[in-house]
């Protein structure tokens, strides 16, 4: 037996699912392309000063206090309904994911 949580694709290959812990929202730009991707309820975009302090906005984009528009930023919705496809990290451009293997019962 696995110690870790696996499945099986079509084709009869096991493989082993990695379920998202946790976004690096310092680093994330807000682009929605994890949120685009993900067949599940998992993330939801947020205003960016409702999850980071002023001091953590060290952005690309501008100084957080200059802008009249508030950045978004990904979070975690729903993390409970992560099916582990890491769908979300392979097209962040940014590479803001935690990852694990879950412990099989």
């Amino acid at each position: 037996m696995s110690e870790f949580v696996t499945g099986v694709t079509f084709g009869g290959t096991v493989w082993t699912p990695s379920y998202v812990t946790d976004i690096n929202q310092k680093t994330c730009i807000g682009c929605g392309r994890c949120f685009k991707v993900c067949p599940r309820d998992v993330f939801d975009l947020v205003e960016k000063d409702e999850v980071l302090s002023a001091e953590d906005f060290g952005d690309d984009y501008g100084d957080f206090e200059d802008d009249d528009d508030n950045s978004m930023v990904m979070s975690l919705k729903n993390a409970a309904d992560c099916i582990g496809c890491e769908a979300c990290s392979k097209v962040c451009p940014k590479d803001c994911f935690t990852h694990v293997h879950k412990a099989a019962a």
